[in-house]
């Protein structure tokens, strides 16, 4: 039921079918959670197009986040500032045990993680202002996900969350195509490959996982595409949540300062209070 209630919540217009395919479920299973949230407002039926939309039970949900929710909130409303006053998207990304969820998403254009309610696994290279700022148990776990085991991608790993600790913000420079060959190269099976070749497999996962993460933040280089910047939201002087925007284009080291500076302070006032 949560399924269908989060998939219908991400706002893509669609019918019974579509639901139905999308969580692979039968067409009595279908009907049934359907119906069932339609009668407590959850959701409601468009009569023309016959599509599904969150329902006016939700609006009291939303109207409760402010008090319910009071850090989430701010943050919303930091990221939709930020990105009116920068042109970029904005997000809102939290942590629930061992995964991270997109909470909101402020501006126009595609999310580079995913759709607002999806869950990324919190493991390299995602995460990294959540792990920068984590106990050093909690960074060697974070590290001890990575998708390949060798001393070379923990070294990177680790200056990459002490880069980033220093720097008071994470820059991501992955393009969706690194991400996408990242992924693919983790489900490549290791049995039975000869050693030469597990060794080309393994330094390309560790080149795929850092390089985006690396970047190069000399500020004589020219302009690199940078899909995010994200700062930290403290509560209780540990991570609750991380507010980034997603320039999406070529920006010069000064100019990823400057945002991350002007993303910083905005996190700061919500961490204050």
């Amino acid at each position: 039921m949560l399924d269908v209630l989060e998939l219908v919540a991400r706002g893509d217009s669609l019918r019974f079918s579509d639901i139905a395919r999308r969580l692979d479920l039968t067409q009595g299973t279908a009907h049934a959670i359907l119906a069932t949230l339609s009668d407590r407002g959850w959701i409601t039926r468009d009569p023309l197009d016959k599509s599904y939309s969150l329902g006016p039970a939700m609006a009291v949900v939303a109207a409760r986040m402010s008090t319910a929710r009071p850090l989430a909130h701010s943050a919303q409303a930091v990221a939709a500032q930020l990105s009116a006053d920068t042109g970029y998207a904005a997000s809102v990304v939290e942590r629930v045990d061992d995964s991270l969820v997109i909470t909101a998403f402020e501006g126009g254009g595609p999310a580079p993680a995913g759709a607002p309610g999806e869950r990324i696994r919190f493991a390299p290279p995602f995460g990294v202002a959540f792990a920068a700022w984590d106990s050093p148990a909690g960074r060697r776990a974070w590290i001890d996900r990575a998708p390949a085991d060798s001393p070379e991608l923990v070294r990177r790993l680790d200056e990459i969350l002490t880069r980033t600790r220093e720097r008071g913000y994470e820059v991501d420079w992955t393009t969706p195509a690194l991400v996408q060959a990242a992924h693919l190269m983790s489900t490549l099976p290791n049995e039975g490959l000869p050693d030469h070749v597990r060794e080309i497999t393994d330094q390309l996962l560790v080149e795929f996982t850092t390089i985006g993460l690396l970047g190069n933040d000399d500020p004589a280089r020219d302009a690199q595409s940078v899909a995010t910047i994200a700062a930290p939201v403290f509560r209780d002087h540990r991570v609750a949540l991380i507010v980034a925007v997603h320039p999406l284009r070529a920006l010069t080291s000064a100019e990823v300062d400057e945002v991350g500076s002007q993303l910083v302070r905005a996190t700061a006032g919500i961490s204050d209070r």
